[in-house]
């Protein structure tokens, strides 16, 4: 489903030093300045970036300098292939470690800041407590406690806070002044405002040279706990990805010169032969040579039940083989199985940005200039009208301002949420490939499903066979049909074969086999010119079919596809085929229709057979005889009107019609999932897949929409008491160290409701420690050869 140009590649980047969607906004456009570069993604949460450029005319080396002279260090990634073949390379942490890194240097710098600021607390509110304050000024006098103030402030500044320093000149420096350069200007004016107090203490009118010190001090403190609490809670977020990697085995046992010895993962091959012993994980993907388990592979589909496993049976890494011993033929290694290529799609999801994320960077880049002005204009006027000292409350008024109006929950918003609820969904076998797909899915008012493989099982059978040349012997008329259809590969022609088979009927000799796509076969079988299918197929070979119509609209009604045979030129049987409705899938229809879903189905299938099967799982709009290139030009229809559509399809002839959708919706079955077909890949080929991932959808855009209203309506609403709208009326002024407070809370307040997500829907382990004696069935899976077009 990617569009993108195969001149342009992609690049994913490491970028520190950003902490706000003004940061965001100002690596993205250093990015979008270069020529070639075409896409620019850039995740807050995660710290890294993803790049689409054109090769011939930039360079990822180019890219990343260009953002690190915008202030922001961005080295560019490894390549994805090598790093998921490793699985101890840092790429594969999916910017796990960056969190670890940055949570563990943040612990330091607020431990070493929170050393000097506890005794600047005491030694600034101690002056001020009758008794104590007494006692200190028999020590040393007004002046000198400052001196102390001013020694233990410093290292407090520019040894663990420096990082605020460093980073907000480069945003001004660059004219795109974001968080760090808030606090940059607001703890520096303390600062150096309280240095002046202390040194020339004349240049002050009367009553103003009062230090502030130890609101210097508090806000660089305060805001260092409040990074670390994001950065911790930001690596929790990633915790899906390290889940998921935790799945992989470090080590397997393969057959080496005749017997099985224990070898690291990254050196198994393909073709090498592996032994999974109860209980263990399976440590590559591959295919059953010997023995019979039962796999739980709720890793993989989200789906509780385990799943027996005979000979020729394909297996996953990373599940768990409960039962039974098996030797597998490893098929797939490193990053080409599909728990690496989950791993992958989850990093690129957190890595997407939706456009709700786009409008909040745009505010963001507005928002920290007009903040500036506001807290100069703040200044201006307690300077010009407020209260004596004036200096001091204008002072005071202006870096409460500034600190309030911190952005950093702002850029939190959506990152966080969109990590969690993409790691959730894999968690509970729905990959969402786009962070986009997301809040596409969220707005979806119509599910468009295709019939075979999706609402059915995609396996036709053999359900009715009517006679109409009298003296008939059904067993031979199905002999003669099958032998006939079993030199052709159509799924109709197959389910006679199979059912010939399950009767023990011997094969008859074929000779003279021709078929025509879409129409029918003829073969000579026994020496008799035998024809099958439509009624135009038969037609074209002269064949008189009116003795059958009124038996085919009969079979039609119970949403079985009529297939002719003739024998020596005479119409002799009608063959009734039915593909069965899987059994969720009239509750999950129903479960739609509760959400405020509307629902169609589109089907190659005829006009009564598709009307029959819709009828039977409650759907209320049907398509019949649309070829699968034709399936994208209904969903347009649809969308022309204004619908927003999400299409369901078996991800292997629907590719067109899942890239048009607004949300597009693969619904894989084990191993045989067409990963990259949809925005949104269901693991397992269970409906209630799709019920999973709308309400998820929602969920996660509610959480989205929630944490925009507490960053955003925080920062507006606590701006006028910042500035000292209501000293006049009320006599409030918010001290600078109570809004750095404030500030921070407003972020963990956001990251916090995000983690909400990590709730939804989790489901519980098939395998359990003592696996049941007679364990349940699998669940028959069809393969893509298998599968039907709808």
């Amino acid at each position: 489903m990617d569009n993108t140009p195969t001149t342009e590649k992609k690049v994913s980047l490491n970028i520190t030093g950003m902490s706000c969607a003004g940061c965001v906004a100002r690596a993205e456009k250093a990015a979008l300045a270069l020529d070639g570069v075409r896409t620019s993604e850039i995740n807050l949460a995660m710290k890294r970036g993803t790049m689409t450029f054109d090769p011939a005319l930039v360079s990822p080396d180019e890219i990343a300098r260009a953002i690190t002279e915008a202030g922001y260090p961005s080295t560019p990634e490894p390549d994805p292939a090598e790093a998921a073949h490793h699985h101890h390379n840092a790429k594969a942490q999916g910017g796990a470690h960056v969190h670890d890194d940055d949570a563990g240097e943040l612990k330091r710098a607020l431990l070493f800041a929170t050393g000097f600021t506890l005794p600047l607390v005491f030694v600034s509110m101690g002056r001020m407590v009758p008794g104590i304050g007494g006692a200190m000024a028999g020590i040393m006098d007004h002046h000198a406690w400052m001196a102390v103030e001013w020694v233990l402030t410093t290292p407090v500044l520019f040894y663990a806070g420096w990082r605020f320093f460093t980073t907000g000149w480069n945003e001004i420096h660059h004219a795109a002044p974001g968080m760090n350069a808030l606090v940059m200007l607001g703890a520096g004016a303390a600062y150096f405002y309280s240095v002046l107090a202390l040194v020339a203490p004349g240049l002050f009118p009367a009553g103003t040279a009062v230090a502030y010190f130890e609101a210097a001090g508090v806000i660089v403190t305060l805001i260092l706990f409040g990074r670390y609490l994001e950065a911790m809670a930001k690596g929790r977020t990633a915790a899906a990805i390290q889940s998921l990697l935790a799945l992989q085995v470090p080590t397997a046992h393969v057959e080496r010169d005749g017997r099985f010895v224990e070898v690291a993962v990254e050196d198994v091959r393909v073709g090498d032969r592996a032994l999974v012993r109860p209980g263990e994980r399976l440590p590559v993907d591959g295919s059953v040579a010997e023995g019979t388990g039962f796999i739980d592979e709720s890793m993989v589909t989200g789906e509780p039940l385990l799943v027996e496993k005979r000979v020729g049976d394909e297996v996953v890494g990373g599940t768990v083989n409960c039962s039974g011993a098996l030797t597998i033929v490893v098929s797939r290694i490193g990053a080409d199985t599909v728990l690496a290529r989950i791993v992958r799609m989850v990093e690129e999801a957190q890595s997407g940005k939706p456009e709700i994320q786009k409008i909040a960077d745009h505010i963001a880049g507005i928002f920290v200039p007009v903040v500036l002005v506001i807290a100069a204009v703040t200044f201006a006027l307690w300077f010009a009208f407020g209260p004596e000292p004036t200096l001091s409350h204008a002072f005071v008024a202006a870096v409460s301002v500034l600190l309030i109006a911190c952005p950093c929950a702002m850029g939190l918003a959506t990152p966080t949420a969109i990590i969690v609820g993409t790691g959730r969904g894999a968690e509970t076998g729905v990959l969402i490939r786009r962070g986009t797909a997301l809040e596409m899915l969220a707005k979806i008012d119509t599910v468009v499903l295709d019939k075979t493989g999706t609402l059915t099982e995609g396996r036709p059978e053999l359900r009715e066979i009517r006679l109409v040349a009298a003296g008939q012997d059904e067993d031979a008329v199905l002999a003669l049909a099958a032998a006939a259809e079993s030199r052709s590969e159509h799924p109709l022609g197959q389910a006679l074969v199979n059912a010939a088979q399950a009767r023990g009927l011997a094969p008859v000799a074929v000779t003279d086999f021709s078929a025509r796509a879409g129409h029918g076969i003829t073969a000579t079988v026994s020496g008799k010119p035998v024809a099958i299918g439509a009624t135009r197929h038969l037609a074209a070979e002269g064949i008189d079919t009116s003795g059958g119509e009124g038996i085919a609209s009969g079979l039609a009604a119970q949403a079985l596809t009529p297939v002719f045979l003739a024998v020596d030129g005479t119409l002799t049987a009608v063959f009734g085929i039915g593909d069965k409705l899987k059994p969720e899938s009239r509750d999950v229809v129903q479960a739609l229709h509760g959400m405020g879903l509307a629902t169609a189905m589109l089907t190659g299938d005829t006009q009564a057979t598709a009307a029959a099967v819709a009828s039977e799982a409650g759907i209320e709009r049907v398509v019949a005889g649309v070829l699968p290139d034709g399936k994208a030009d209904e969903i347009k229809r649809l969308q022309a009107v204004g619908r927003k559509v999400a299409f369901v399809g078996d991800g292997i002839n629907d590719a067109p019609a899942l890239a048009q959708a607004d949300a597009g919706i693969a619904i894989g079955a084990g191993t045989d999932i067409a990963i990259e077909a949809g925005d949104v890949v269901l693991m397992s080929g269970d409906m209630n897949g799709i019920v999973r991932a709308v309400r998820l959808a929602r969920r996660t855009l509610r959480i989205i929409h929630g944490n925009f209203f507490w960053a955003y309506a925080y920062n507006v609403a606590l701006i006028p008491l910042a500035a000292g709208a209501f000293y006049a009326a009320f006599g409030w002024l918010l001290n600078p160290m109570l809004a750095a407070a404030a500030m921070s809370v407003s972020s963990i307040f956001v990251v916090g409701n995000s983690l909400r997500l990590k709730s939804f829907d989790p489901g519980e382990s098939a395998c359990t420690s003592v696996p049941s004696p007679r364990p349940p069935a699998s669940r028959p899976r069809p393969s893509a050869t298998t599968r039907a077009s709808a």
